[in-house]
């Protein structure tokens, strides 16, 4: 069995870590009938075997690492943004409409990093997330500014990796993830305004960056990340959603609630104004 199937399988059985091991052996081996009996296992290598390979170790900054663990936060992204606008009081209209469109954008996001064009595996769609994001707007505003731009730091580092990897599908990987930081970048932005307009001053400006940052230090006043550099490795991205409290799979720090991807995507809005909706 391939590494990229076991990675498959390990990911089943640790979404259905709560049942009893022989239970959980018996998903995994249903999976693999499933998958057989529809021909699918030939087409999960395939989608893996597509993936741009770089010659040098860039542990753990390798391509499948990068898009398994991009996957992986679209999926928290999709669950704030859509029980954000649900749970939080007191949210303006426009805001919350901003909010709903930008979970509908990480769906999408989600859809293209686990297709076949590009192969992507998440860690988990279980997501712990702290009751504090919903407490206020501007709690769940600051979350997603912080959120938002480790999004952007981590797909400015996939857009060196994949181009890196060389090749066209190395430069067309590099190019999806150059559209899905420009979409982050925007989400920042107007959660930053919101921030301004919610707090009555003028300490929060949307238009604050001359680039993207990336190794720069933030700052944003009054955030979590004040002050803090950029990331290198892709692994970090991960390490600063578990500092806020996030949990992946697992429970993370503080009061808070388990959230499925795929309960909660199905009610994620679909605002019509959504436009370009595919890669080209």
């Amino acid at each position: 069995m391939s590494d990229y199937l076991n990675q498959v399988y390990s990911s089943i059985d640790e979404e259905h870590r709560g049942k009893p091991a022989a239970t959980r052996r018996q998903l995994v081996a249903g999976a693999a009938a499933a998958l057989g009996s529809m021909g699918m296992l030939a087409v999960a290598e395939t989608a893996h075997a597509q993936l741009p390979k770089s010659q040098r170790n860039d542990a753990p900054n390798t391509v499948e690492n990068i898009v398994n663990i991009a996957a992986t936060a679209e999926v928290l992204a999709t669950i704030v943004n859509t029980v954000g606008p649900e749970k939080t009081p007191g949210l303006p209209a426009r805001v919350k409409r901003n909010i709903q469109a930008a979970a509908r954008h990480e769906v999408i996001h989600y859809e293209t990093l686990t297709s076949q064009a590009v192969g992507a595996m998440p860690a988990t769609k279980r997501i712990w997330v702290p009751d504090s994001v919903f407490a206020t707007p501007e709690s769940l505003l600051k979350t997603l500014v912080v959120g938002d731009q480790i999004f952007i730091n981590a797909y400015l580092l996939a857009g060196t990796v994949f181009a890196r990897a060389g090749g066209l599908r190395g430069s067309r990987f590099s190019r999806f993830a150059a559209e899905f930081m420009g979409v982050e970048a925007t989400h920042r932005a107007i959660a930053l305004e919101a921030l301004g307009q919610l707090t009555g001053n003028d300490a929060y400006y949307a238009n604050d960056r001359a680039f993207m940052k990336f190794a720069q230090r933030e700052g944003t006043p009054g955030i979590l990340t004040t002050g803090l550099p950029g990331f290198y490795t892709i692994d970090e991205a991960v390490k600063r959603l578990q500092a806020a409290g996030f949990g992946f799979g697992e429970q993370g720090t503080g009061p808070g609630s388990f959230y499925d991807y795929d309960e909660v995507s199905k009610r994620t809005p679909n605002p019509e104004f959504v436009r370009t909706v595919d890669l080209s």
